[in-house]
C-alpha cells in the first residue's frame, strides 16, 4: 500500500470537508443576518449634489416600507431598489448591496448637465452629457450653456437628443474649450438648420447654420476674432455668418 497516497487522499478528504462546513456557515450567517440601516454614498458632480442623501433615504423609506430593522437580510429586495433610484430624473445609476453588519449600502453616481433649455412660458430642463433631457433641480443649479428657441423647445418635449444628434458634438465643441465656453454664452436654435451664436464679447450674433462642419465654422470664427474685428471693431457689422461652406459673410 502505498501510504504516500493514502496520506494525501486523506488530506484532501479533510480539507473538502473543512470547506463544506465553513460554507455551510457563511451561508448559515448569511441567513441570520438582518436589516439594520440604510448608507447611502452619493457622488457629486463637479463638486455639486443636485439630488440629496436626505432626498434618497426618504424615497427609499417611502417606496419599501418592510425595510425595518430585524428583517432578514435575505428579504431585502436589492433589485427593485436600485429600479425605483434609477427612476430619479438625477440619478444615473445605482447599486444597492447588504453588508456583513446588515447595513444596505446604496451607491448612487448622478447624471452630469452640460447645456441648459431655457423656456420662457415653461420649465426649464437640462441636457446630461448622455444626450438625456432632465427635469432642473430644486437643490442646486448648474452654470452650463444655454439653449433657446423654438426647435430647442421641441427637443425639450422628447426628453433626449435623439431628433438632433448632430447637437451634442457642438455643445462638446464648446464646453471643451476654454475660449469658446467663455465667449459662447448661448445657441438660439430656431430650426434644426438655424444654429445662432450669441457672444460674451460683441453685439452681433453669429448665423452657424446646422450643427455639422463644426470645427471648419469655428476657425472661420476665429480668423474673424482675430484678424477681421480688431481692424475692423467689436460692432462694426450686423450680421455674421459661417453658415456657407468655406465661407464667413460680415456685413
Amino acid at each position: 500500500m502505498n501510504w504516500k497516497k493514502v496520506k494525501k487522499a486523506a488530506a484532501l478528504v479533510t480539507l473538502s470537508v473543512i470547506w463544506v462546513v465553513l460554507i455551510g456557515f457563511v451561508e448559515k450567517k448569511g441567513q441570520e443576518k438582518t436589516f439594520q440601516k440604510v448608507e447611502i454614498d452619493l457622488e457629486a458632480v463637479s463638486g455639486v449634489y443636485f439630488v440629496e442623501e436626505k432626498e434618497i433615504a426618504t424615497l427609499i423609506s417611502q417606496s419599501f416600507p418592510e425595510l425595518k430593522p430585524g428583517l432578514p437580510a435575505t428579504q431585502i429586495p436589492l433589485a427593485e431598489v436600485e429600479k425605483r433610484l434609477i427612476g430619479h430624473p438625477f440619478i444615473k445609476k445605482a447599486e444597492a448591496s447588504v453588508g456583513q453588519k446588515g447595513i444596505l449600502k446604496v451607491e448612487i453616481e448622478q447624471h452630469e448637465p452640460i447645456a441648459r433649455i431655457a423656456r420662457p412660458m415653461a420649465a426649464d430642463g437640462y441636457i446630461t452629457t448622455d444626450g438625456l433631457i432632465i427635469p432642473t433641480s430644486s437643490s442646486y443649479t448648474s452654470r452650463v450653456l444655454i439653449l433657446e428657441g423654438d426647435y430647442a423647445e421641441q427637443l425639450m418635449n422628447q426628453g433626449s437628443l435623439e431628433g438632433m444628434p448632430e447637437l451634442m458634438p457642438l455643445i462638446e465643441y464648446i464646453t471643451g474649450d476654454e475660449f469658446w465656453k467663455a465667449q459662447i454664452t448661448e445657441l438660439e436654435i430656431r430650426k434644426r438648420n438655424d444654429i445662432r451664436l450669441h457672444q460674451q464679447v460683441g453685439k452681433q450674433v453669429i448665423e452657424f447654420g446646422d450643427g455639422f462642419d463644426i470645427e471648419s465654422k469655428f476657425d472661420r470664427i476665429e480668423v474673424l476674432y482675430q484678424e477681421i474685428l480688431p481692424r475692423k471693431g467689436w460692432n462694426a457689422y450686423d450680421r455674421i455668418s459661417v453658415k456657407f461652406k468655406n465661407q464667413i459673410v460680415c456685413e
